[in-house]
Protein backbone atom coordinates (compact mmCIF):
# COMPACT_ATOMS: atom_id res chain seq x y z
CA UNK A 1 0.00 0.00 0.00
CA UNK A 2 2.95 2.35 0.92
CA UNK A 3 4.66 1.84 -2.54
CA UNK A 4 1.46 2.50 -4.15
CA UNK A 5 0.65 5.13 -2.46
CA UNK A 6 4.25 6.79 -3.58
CA UNK A 7 3.84 6.08 -6.82
CA UNK A 8 0.37 8.12 -6.68
CA UNK A 9 2.01 11.10 -5.82
CA UNK A 10 5.48 11.36 -5.81
CA UNK A 11 7.32 10.11 -8.86
CA UNK A 12 11.44 9.17 -8.65
CA UNK A 13 12.90 11.10 -10.81
CA UNK A 14 14.42 9.21 -14.10
CA UNK A 15 17.62 10.20 -13.34
CA UNK A 16 17.49 8.52 -9.95
CA UNK A 17 15.45 5.50 -10.69
CA UNK A 18 16.46 2.15 -10.33
CA UNK A 19 19.26 2.04 -8.30
CA UNK A 20 19.03 -0.28 -5.42
CA UNK A 21 21.07 -0.45 -1.94
CA UNK A 22 24.07 -2.20 -1.49
CA UNK A 23 23.60 -5.14 1.37
CA UNK A 24 26.22 -6.91 3.77
CA UNK A 25 25.76 -9.20 7.18
CA UNK A 26 28.52 -7.35 9.23
CA UNK A 27 29.49 -4.24 8.38
CA UNK A 28 29.06 -0.93 5.80
CA UNK A 29 30.36 2.22 4.97
CA UNK A 30 28.97 4.71 2.99
CA UNK A 31 30.68 7.51 1.49
CA UNK A 32 30.88 9.92 -1.61
CA UNK A 33 33.74 7.03 -3.02
CA UNK A 34 33.94 3.55 -3.42
CA UNK A 35 37.88 3.15 -2.70
CA UNK A 36 37.71 5.16 0.34
CA UNK A 37 34.91 3.09 1.85
CA UNK A 38 36.94 0.09 0.72
CA UNK A 39 39.64 1.66 2.49
CA UNK A 40 37.47 1.99 5.94
CA UNK A 41 36.31 -1.84 5.05
CA UNK A 42 39.95 -3.23 5.27
CA UNK A 43 40.20 -1.70 8.54
CA UNK A 44 37.41 -3.23 9.37
CA UNK A 45 38.32 -6.49 8.36
CA UNK A 46 41.82 -5.92 10.56
CA UNK A 47 40.51 -5.43 13.86
CA UNK A 48 38.67 -1.96 13.73
CA UNK A 49 36.11 -0.63 15.10
CA UNK A 50 33.59 1.98 13.20
CA UNK A 51 35.31 5.04 14.30
CA UNK A 52 39.12 3.24 13.03
CA UNK A 53 36.73 2.94 10.15
CA UNK A 54 35.60 6.06 9.74
CA UNK A 55 39.07 7.83 10.65
CA UNK A 56 40.49 5.27 8.03
CA UNK A 57 37.64 6.79 4.96
CA UNK A 58 37.72 10.02 6.35
CA UNK A 59 41.62 10.01 5.14
CA UNK A 60 41.08 8.36 2.33
CA UNK A 61 38.65 10.70 1.26
CA UNK A 62 41.76 13.09 1.31
CA UNK A 63 43.40 11.01 -1.73
CA UNK A 64 40.52 10.10 -3.88
CA UNK A 65 37.80 13.14 -3.52
CA UNK A 66 40.10 15.58 -3.82
CA UNK A 67 37.45 18.21 -4.70
CA UNK A 68 35.74 17.83 -1.40
CA UNK A 69 38.03 15.01 0.96
CA UNK A 70 40.66 16.84 3.02
CA UNK A 71 43.12 17.47 5.38
CA UNK A 72 42.80 21.59 5.14
CA UNK A 73 39.21 21.66 6.31
CA UNK A 74 37.37 20.67 8.52
CA UNK A 75 34.10 19.28 9.87
CA UNK A 76 31.78 17.59 12.24
CA UNK A 77 31.24 14.00 13.82
CA UNK A 78 28.33 12.16 15.66
CA UNK A 79 29.83 8.86 17.31
CA UNK A 80 27.08 6.46 18.59
CA UNK A 81 28.87 3.16 20.53
CA UNK A 82 27.30 -0.68 20.86
CA UNK A 83 27.72 -0.29 24.94
CA UNK A 84 25.27 2.94 24.69
CA UNK A 85 28.33 5.82 24.75
CA UNK A 86 27.62 8.56 22.52
CA UNK A 87 29.69 11.77 21.66
CA UNK A 88 30.27 14.84 19.19
CA UNK A 89 33.03 16.35 18.06
CA UNK A 90 33.38 19.51 16.53
CA UNK A 91 36.34 20.05 14.07
CA UNK A 92 34.96 23.23 11.96
CA UNK A 93 37.54 26.01 10.99
CA UNK A 94 38.36 28.93 13.14
CA UNK A 95 39.30 32.23 11.31
CA UNK A 96 43.10 32.97 11.78
CA UNK A 97 44.20 35.61 14.32
CA UNK A 98 44.60 38.61 11.84
CA UNK A 99 41.11 38.01 10.34
CA UNK A 100 39.63 41.56 10.50
CA UNK A 101 35.70 42.45 9.35
CA UNK A 102 36.40 44.35 6.54
CA UNK A 103 38.86 41.73 5.62
CA UNK A 104 37.02 41.48 2.13
CA UNK A 105 35.85 44.41 1.28
CA UNK A 106 37.76 47.31 -0.78
CA UNK A 107 37.84 50.90 -0.11
CA UNK A 108 34.34 51.76 -1.98
CA UNK A 109 32.79 48.89 -0.24
CA UNK A 110 32.76 46.86 -3.00
CA UNK A 111 33.71 42.96 -2.14
CA UNK A 112 36.72 41.85 -3.63
CA UNK A 113 36.20 38.04 -4.37
CA UNK A 114 39.25 36.86 -1.94
CA UNK A 115 36.75 35.21 0.20
CA UNK A 116 36.65 32.48 -2.59
CA UNK A 117 39.39 32.06 -4.35
CA UNK A 118 42.97 32.32 -3.27
CA UNK A 119 45.09 31.82 0.11
CA UNK A 120 43.08 34.63 1.94
CA UNK A 121 40.23 32.83 2.21
CA UNK A 122 41.20 29.85 4.06
CA UNK A 123 40.20 29.65 7.67
CA UNK A 124 42.74 27.39 10.38
CA UNK A 125 41.86 23.78 9.06
CA UNK A 126 40.57 21.15 11.81
CA UNK A 127 40.64 17.81 9.71
CA UNK A 128 43.57 16.34 10.81
CA UNK A 129 43.14 17.38 14.59
CA UNK A 130 39.69 16.33 14.91
CA UNK A 131 39.60 12.43 12.76
CA UNK A 132 43.13 11.96 15.51
CA UNK A 133 40.99 12.73 18.20
CA UNK A 134 37.87 10.63 17.56
CA UNK A 135 40.26 7.80 16.86
CA UNK A 136 42.44 8.26 19.95
CA UNK A 137 39.02 7.94 21.85
CA UNK A 138 37.10 6.19 20.72
CA UNK A 139 39.65 3.60 18.40
CA UNK A 140 40.72 0.46 18.81
CA UNK A 141 44.03 -0.19 16.08
CA UNK A 142 47.36 1.76 16.28
CA UNK A 143 46.92 5.20 14.48
CA UNK A 144 49.13 4.44 11.96
CA UNK A 145 47.51 1.31 10.54
CA UNK A 146 44.23 3.04 10.38
CA UNK A 147 45.85 6.20 8.08
CA UNK A 148 48.07 3.37 6.18
CA UNK A 149 45.26 2.92 3.31
CA UNK A 150 45.49 6.60 2.31
CA UNK A 151 49.23 6.46 2.43
CA UNK A 152 48.52 3.47 -0.46
CA UNK A 153 46.14 5.41 -2.30
CA UNK A 154 48.08 8.44 -2.48
CA UNK A 155 51.52 6.66 -2.90
CA UNK A 156 50.14 4.25 -5.54
CA UNK A 157 47.88 6.62 -7.18
CA UNK A 158 43.78 4.97 -7.47
CA UNK A 159 42.22 4.73 -10.72
CA UNK A 160 40.33 7.79 -12.02
CA UNK A 161 36.56 7.60 -12.49
CA UNK A 162 34.32 9.62 -14.88
CA UNK A 163 33.03 11.52 -12.23
CA UNK A 164 36.76 12.54 -10.73
CA UNK A 165 37.55 13.48 -14.59
CA UNK A 166 34.44 15.60 -15.25
CA UNK A 167 35.09 17.26 -11.83
CA UNK A 168 38.48 17.76 -12.85
CA UNK A 169 37.98 19.02 -16.08
CA UNK A 170 34.78 21.62 -14.81
CA UNK A 171 37.97 23.00 -11.73
CA UNK A 172 40.77 23.20 -14.70
CA UNK A 173 40.57 27.12 -15.11
CA UNK A 174 41.05 27.26 -11.37
CA UNK A 175 43.48 24.33 -10.96
CA UNK A 176 45.41 25.88 -13.21
CA UNK A 177 46.28 29.18 -11.01
CA UNK A 178 48.03 27.50 -8.52
CA UNK A 179 50.37 24.46 -7.55
CA UNK A 180 47.82 22.27 -7.89
CA UNK A 181 47.84 21.84 -11.71
CA UNK A 182 51.54 20.04 -11.49
CA UNK A 183 49.27 16.90 -9.73
CA UNK A 184 46.08 17.04 -11.44
CA UNK A 185 45.95 18.44 -14.90
CA UNK A 186 47.77 16.98 -17.53
CA UNK A 187 48.78 19.83 -20.68
CA UNK A 188 45.74 21.75 -19.26
CA UNK A 189 43.16 19.11 -18.85
CA UNK A 190 41.82 16.61 -16.67
CA UNK A 191 44.19 12.58 -16.17
CA UNK A 192 42.30 10.44 -18.59
CA UNK A 193 39.19 8.05 -16.91
CA UNK A 194 41.09 4.67 -16.11
CA UNK A 195 44.67 6.22 -15.43
CA UNK A 196 46.26 6.17 -12.26
CA UNK A 197 46.46 9.70 -9.97
CA UNK A 198 49.46 9.46 -7.72
CA UNK A 199 50.04 12.16 -4.83
CA UNK A 200 53.47 12.01 -3.84
CA UNK A 201 53.60 14.84 -1.78
CA UNK A 202 50.12 13.78 0.39
CA UNK A 203 51.75 10.34 0.97
CA UNK A 204 55.04 11.92 2.70
CA UNK A 205 52.52 14.14 4.92
CA UNK A 206 50.24 11.49 5.83
CA UNK A 207 52.99 9.64 6.45
CA UNK A 208 54.28 11.81 9.43
CA UNK A 209 51.02 11.58 11.12
CA UNK A 210 51.01 8.34 11.19
CA UNK A 211 54.08 8.39 12.43
CA UNK A 212 53.60 11.34 14.72
CA UNK A 213 49.29 12.06 14.98
CA UNK A 214 48.53 15.19 14.65
CA UNK A 215 51.51 16.99 15.87
CA UNK A 216 53.08 16.38 12.65
CA UNK A 217 50.41 18.95 10.95
CA UNK A 218 50.11 21.36 13.54
CA UNK A 219 53.68 21.90 14.57
CA UNK A 220 56.96 21.39 12.64
CA UNK A 221 58.15 21.09 9.42
CA UNK A 222 54.71 20.42 7.89
CA UNK A 223 52.99 23.74 9.73
CA UNK A 224 56.04 25.59 8.52
CA UNK A 225 55.63 24.86 5.00
CA UNK A 226 51.98 25.63 5.12
CA UNK A 227 52.25 28.90 7.43
CA UNK A 228 55.21 30.24 4.43
CA UNK A 229 53.12 29.07 1.43
CA UNK A 230 50.37 30.96 3.22
CA UNK A 231 52.67 34.11 3.90
CA UNK A 232 54.12 34.22 -0.26
CA UNK A 233 51.02 34.51 -1.47
CA UNK A 234 48.75 36.78 0.50
CA UNK A 235 47.31 34.26 3.51
CA UNK A 236 46.90 35.17 6.66
CA UNK A 237 47.25 31.72 8.72
CA UNK A 238 50.12 31.05 10.42
CA UNK A 239 52.39 28.73 12.36
CA UNK A 240 51.08 30.23 15.64
CA UNK A 241 47.07 29.96 14.48
CA UNK A 242 48.19 25.97 13.69
CA UNK A 243 49.32 25.73 16.80
CA UNK A 244 46.49 26.98 18.37
CA UNK A 245 44.23 24.85 16.68
CA UNK A 246 42.01 22.22 19.11
CA UNK A 247 38.42 20.56 18.05
CA UNK A 248 35.50 20.48 20.69
CA UNK A 249 34.15 17.72 21.89
CA UNK A 250 30.31 18.20 22.24
CA UNK A 251 27.45 16.40 23.61
CA UNK A 252 24.82 14.98 20.84
CA UNK A 253 21.58 17.20 20.44
CA UNK A 254 19.02 14.34 21.26
CA UNK A 255 15.47 14.42 19.98
CA UNK A 256 12.56 11.89 20.43
CA UNK A 257 10.01 11.77 17.49
CA UNK A 258 7.70 8.76 16.95
CA UNK A 259 9.68 6.66 19.68
CA UNK A 260 12.80 6.54 17.74
CA UNK A 261 15.84 9.09 18.99
CA UNK A 262 17.72 10.88 16.88
CA UNK A 263 21.76 11.93 17.70
CA UNK A 264 22.89 15.01 15.85
CA UNK A 265 25.33 17.61 15.67
CA UNK A 266 25.01 20.77 18.34
CA UNK A 267 26.82 24.69 17.66
CA UNK A 268 28.75 25.00 15.90
CA UNK A 269 26.38 23.24 13.13
CA UNK A 270 22.68 24.41 13.11
CA UNK A 271 22.09 20.72 11.73
CA UNK A 272 21.20 19.10 14.96
CA UNK A 273 18.54 21.90 16.49
CA UNK A 274 16.92 22.80 13.52
CA UNK A 275 16.42 19.39 12.66
CA UNK A 276 15.04 18.76 16.21
CA UNK A 277 12.61 22.04 15.60
CA UNK A 278 11.34 20.31 11.89
CA UNK A 279 10.27 16.70 13.91
CA UNK A 280 9.20 18.92 17.25
CA UNK A 281 6.81 20.28 14.79
CA UNK A 282 5.78 17.49 12.84
CA UNK A 283 5.39 15.07 15.97
CA UNK A 284 2.37 16.75 16.77
CA UNK A 285 0.34 16.41 13.80
CA UNK A 286 -0.88 12.95 11.65
CA UNK A 287 1.45 11.14 9.25
CA UNK A 288 -0.40 12.40 5.73
CA UNK A 289 0.39 10.20 2.71
CA UNK A 290 4.08 10.98 1.20
CA UNK A 291 3.64 14.11 -1.20
CA UNK A 292 -0.08 14.44 -0.69
CA UNK A 293 -1.15 18.41 -0.06
CA UNK A 294 -1.17 17.65 4.07
CA UNK A 295 2.16 16.15 4.27
CA UNK A 296 3.75 18.72 1.89
CA UNK A 297 2.02 21.44 4.07
CA UNK A 298 3.31 20.46 7.10
CA UNK A 299 6.78 19.69 5.66
CA UNK A 300 6.81 23.12 3.87
CA UNK A 301 5.57 24.64 7.47
CA UNK A 302 7.76 23.22 9.44
CA UNK A 303 11.12 23.67 7.55
CA UNK A 304 10.01 27.14 7.33
CA UNK A 305 9.74 28.61 10.79
CA UNK A 306 12.68 26.04 11.89
CA UNK A 307 14.99 28.08 9.52
CA UNK A 308 13.49 31.17 11.00
CA UNK A 309 14.80 30.35 14.03
CA UNK A 310 18.27 29.28 12.44
CA UNK A 311 18.52 32.33 10.88
CA UNK A 312 17.73 34.65 13.72
CA UNK A 313 18.81 32.99 16.96
CA UNK A 314 21.64 30.06 16.69
CA UNK A 315 25.36 31.62 16.77
CA UNK A 316 28.87 29.28 17.86
CA UNK A 317 28.59 30.25 21.54
CA UNK A 318 32.21 29.77 22.13
CA UNK A 319 33.02 32.65 19.58
CA UNK A 320 33.21 35.69 20.44
CA UNK A 321 30.03 38.09 21.46
CA UNK A 322 28.23 34.66 21.05
CA UNK A 323 27.74 35.42 17.43
CA UNK A 324 24.56 35.25 15.32
CA UNK A 325 25.37 32.86 12.27
CA UNK A 326 23.77 32.02 8.72
CA UNK A 327 26.21 30.41 6.07
CA UNK A 328 26.03 27.51 3.63
CA UNK A 329 28.23 24.83 2.21
CA UNK A 330 28.05 23.89 -1.41
CA UNK A 331 27.73 20.35 -2.82
CA UNK A 332 31.50 20.46 -2.58
CA UNK A 333 31.23 18.78 1.33
CA UNK A 334 30.99 15.03 1.87
CA UNK A 335 29.25 13.00 3.64
CA UNK A 336 30.17 8.82 5.18
CA UNK A 337 28.25 6.95 7.22
CA UNK A 338 29.70 3.80 8.91
CA UNK A 339 28.30 0.96 11.12
CA UNK A 340 30.44 -1.98 12.44
CA UNK A 341 29.35 -5.92 12.94
CA UNK A 342 28.95 -4.84 16.99
CA UNK A 343 26.51 -2.22 16.03
CA UNK A 344 29.20 0.85 16.83
CA UNK A 345 28.40 3.57 14.09
CA UNK A 346 29.38 6.96 13.09
CA UNK A 347 28.19 10.37 11.30
CA UNK A 348 30.84 12.38 9.91
CA UNK A 349 30.65 15.51 7.73
CA UNK A 350 33.10 17.34 6.54
CA UNK A 351 33.95 20.27 3.60
CA UNK A 352 36.89 22.51 2.31
CA UNK A 353 33.41 24.69 0.68
CA UNK A 354 33.55 25.38 -2.70
CA UNK A 355 34.94 22.52 -5.38
CA UNK A 356 38.72 22.32 -4.35
CA UNK A 357 38.22 25.27 -1.65
CA UNK A 358 40.09 28.46 -2.57
CA UNK A 359 41.93 26.40 -5.18
CA UNK A 360 44.97 27.76 -3.00
CA UNK A 361 47.48 24.35 -3.05
CA UNK A 362 50.51 23.92 -1.23
CA UNK A 363 52.32 21.36 -3.38
CA UNK A 364 55.67 20.70 -0.65
CA UNK A 365 52.44 19.16 1.68
CA UNK A 366 49.91 18.01 -1.31
CA UNK A 367 46.65 19.63 0.28
CA UNK A 368 44.32 22.23 -0.89
CA UNK A 369 43.35 25.11 1.22
CA UNK A 370 40.00 25.52 2.14
CA UNK A 371 37.66 28.91 1.59
CA UNK A 372 35.58 28.73 4.36
CA UNK A 373 35.96 32.21 5.20
CA UNK A 374 33.35 33.13 2.62
CA UNK A 375 30.88 31.98 4.79
CA UNK A 376 31.00 34.53 7.13
CA UNK A 377 29.07 38.32 6.28
CA UNK A 378 31.57 39.48 4.00
CA UNK A 379 29.19 42.54 3.51
CA UNK A 380 26.30 41.83 5.99
CA UNK A 381 22.47 41.92 5.07
CA UNK A 382 23.82 41.13 1.35
CA UNK A 383 21.96 38.01 0.07
CA UNK A 384 24.61 35.25 -0.83
CA UNK A 385 24.64 33.35 -3.77
CA UNK A 386 22.20 31.20 -2.10
CA UNK A 387 19.94 33.28 -1.23
CA UNK A 388 20.66 33.51 2.36
CA UNK A 389 20.93 37.23 3.99
CA UNK A 390 23.88 36.87 6.84
CA UNK A 391 23.93 39.73 9.44
CA UNK A 392 26.11 41.54 11.53
CA UNK A 393 26.73 39.18 14.01
CA UNK A 394 28.00 36.54 11.21
CA UNK A 395 31.14 39.34 10.14
CA UNK A 396 34.66 37.84 10.38
CA UNK A 397 36.42 37.86 13.59
CA UNK A 398 39.46 36.55 14.91
CA UNK A 399 38.54 32.55 16.51
CA UNK A 400 35.57 32.44 15.39
CA UNK A 401 34.00 28.73 13.67
CA UNK A 402 31.13 29.71 11.27
CA UNK A 403 28.01 28.13 11.73
CA UNK A 404 27.50 24.92 9.46
CA UNK A 405 23.97 23.52 8.06
CA UNK A 406 26.32 20.06 8.18
CA UNK A 407 23.90 17.87 10.10
CA UNK A 408 25.64 14.40 10.60
CA UNK A 409 22.90 12.03 12.45
CA UNK A 410 22.41 8.75 13.66
CA UNK A 411 18.72 7.56 14.72
CA UNK A 412 18.37 4.99 17.50
CA UNK A 413 14.60 2.45 17.46
CA UNK A 414 12.63 2.39 20.23
CA UNK A 415 14.61 -0.16 21.92
CA UNK A 416 17.76 1.88 21.92
CA UNK A 417 18.90 -0.07 19.12
CA UNK A 418 20.96 1.01 16.04
CA UNK A 419 18.58 1.94 13.32
CA UNK A 420 19.65 4.34 10.71
CA UNK A 421 23.11 6.39 10.06
CA UNK A 422 22.95 9.95 7.53
CA UNK A 423 24.13 13.05 6.70
CA UNK A 424 24.11 14.68 3.78
CA UNK A 425 26.18 17.24 1.32
CA UNK A 426 24.37 20.84 -0.34
CA UNK A 427 24.92 23.74 1.49
CA UNK A 428 21.09 24.42 4.06
CA UNK A 429 19.78 21.36 1.97
CA UNK A 430 22.01 19.32 3.91
CA UNK A 431 19.30 19.96 6.86
CA UNK A 432 16.35 19.02 4.80
CA UNK A 433 16.96 16.30 2.63
CA UNK A 434 18.44 14.39 5.68
CA UNK A 435 15.48 14.86 7.35
CA UNK A 436 13.39 13.63 4.53
CA UNK A 437 15.38 10.50 3.98
CA UNK A 438 14.98 10.13 7.72
CA UNK A 439 11.11 10.55 7.37
CA UNK A 440 10.97 8.59 4.52
CA UNK A 441 12.05 5.82 6.58
CA UNK A 442 10.66 6.22 10.10
CA UNK A 443 7.07 7.93 9.12
CA UNK A 444 6.89 6.07 5.56
CA UNK A 445 8.57 2.60 6.15
CA UNK A 446 10.35 2.82 2.61
CA UNK A 447 12.98 0.87 1.97
CA UNK A 448 16.58 2.68 1.66
CA UNK A 449 16.55 2.59 -1.90
CA UNK A 450 13.26 4.47 -1.91
CA UNK A 451 13.63 6.72 0.76
CA UNK A 452 16.87 7.86 -0.95
CA UNK A 453 15.06 7.94 -4.20
CA UNK A 454 11.81 9.68 -3.57
CA UNK A 455 11.75 13.57 -4.80
CA UNK A 456 12.93 16.01 -1.76
CA UNK A 457 11.43 19.29 -0.72
CA UNK A 458 13.61 22.76 0.89
CA UNK A 459 12.17 25.61 2.82
CA UNK A 460 15.27 27.62 4.02
CA UNK A 461 12.36 30.78 5.16
CA UNK A 462 14.37 33.04 2.88
CA UNK A 463 13.47 33.27 -0.16
CA UNK A 464 9.54 32.35 0.77
CA UNK A 465 9.67 29.76 -1.73
CA UNK A 466 9.54 25.88 -1.47
CA UNK A 467 11.51 24.10 -3.92
CA UNK A 468 11.31 20.34 -4.99
CA UNK A 469 12.47 18.17 -7.44
CA UNK A 470 11.81 17.47 -10.64
CA UNK A 471 8.10 15.57 -10.38
CA UNK A 472 8.40 16.07 -6.84
CA UNK A 473 5.00 17.60 -6.36
CA UNK A 474 2.35 16.85 -8.69
CA UNK A 475 0.38 20.02 -10.48
CA UNK A 476 -2.82 19.60 -8.66
CA UNK A 477 -0.34 19.90 -5.54
CA UNK A 478 1.42 22.79 -6.65
CA UNK A 479 -2.42 24.43 -7.57
CA UNK A 480 -3.61 23.90 -3.80
CA UNK A 481 -0.25 25.16 -1.95
CA UNK A 482 -0.81 27.67 -3.90
CA UNK A 483 -4.13 28.24 -2.73
CA UNK A 484 -2.98 28.28 0.89
CA UNK A 485 -0.11 30.97 -0.35
CA UNK A 486 2.82 28.85 -0.78
CA UNK A 487 5.09 29.88 -3.72
CA UNK A 488 6.66 26.98 -5.67
CA UNK A 489 9.56 26.56 -7.72
CA UNK A 490 11.50 23.48 -9.46
CA UNK A 491 14.91 23.11 -8.47
CA UNK A 492 17.71 19.86 -9.93
CA UNK A 493 18.16 18.41 -6.60
CA UNK A 494 18.23 18.84 -2.72
CA UNK A 495 20.96 17.36 -1.14
CA UNK A 496 23.44 14.40 -1.61
CA UNK A 497 22.22 12.12 1.20
CA UNK A 498 25.06 9.33 2.15
CA UNK A 499 22.98 6.14 4.55
CA UNK A 500 23.27 3.25 6.74
CA UNK A 501 19.94 1.30 7.31
CA UNK A 502 19.95 -1.68 10.10
CA UNK A 503 17.59 -4.39 8.49
CA UNK A 504 17.46 -8.22 8.64
CA UNK A 505 19.92 -9.90 8.41
CA UNK A 506 22.64 -7.06 8.62
CA UNK A 507 22.78 -4.06 6.99
CA UNK A 508 22.18 -1.73 3.57
CA UNK A 509 24.48 1.18 2.44
CA UNK A 510 23.51 3.75 -0.08
CA UNK A 511 25.42 6.37 -1.77
CA UNK A 512 22.87 9.32 -2.91
CA UNK A 513 21.43 7.76 -6.65
CA UNK A 514 21.62 11.27 -8.06
CA UNK A 515 25.38 10.68 -8.39
CA UNK A 516 27.94 8.18 -8.93
CA UNK A 517 29.57 5.71 -6.32
CA UNK A 518 28.72 2.99 -3.84
CA UNK A 519 28.62 2.10 -0.42
CA UNK A 520 30.95 -1.02 0.38
CA UNK A 521 30.61 -3.41 3.44
CA UNK A 522 31.20 -6.90 3.60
Amino acid sequence: MLAAMLAATWVAPVAVSGQRAQFAPHAMIASNSTPASEAGVEILKRGGNAVDAAVATGFALAVTLPEAGNLAGGGYMVVHMADGRSAAIDYRETAPRAATRTMYVDASGKNTGESLVGYKAAGVPGSVAGLYEVQRRFGRLPFAQVVAPAIRLAEQGFVVDSMTARVIEKCAPLLSRFQSRDVFLRDGHAPAVGTKLMQPALAKTLRAIAAHGAEAFYHGAIAHALAEDMHANGGIVTEEDLAAYKPAWKTPVVTKFHGYTLLGMPLSSSGGITMSRIFAALDTIPIAPLGSVAQVSALTNAMRDAFEYRNTKLGDTTAVASALRQTREGNETTHYSVVDADGNAVSTTTTINSLFGAGAYTGSVGVFWNNEMDDFAVQPGVPNQFGLVMGEQNSVAPGRRPLSSMSPTIVLDSTGKLLLVVGSRGGPRIITSTTQVILNVIDHHLTLADAMRAPRLHHQALPDTLLYEPQGVTSAVADSLKAKGIATAETPSVGLVDAVLRVSGGYEGMDDPRRQAAAVGY
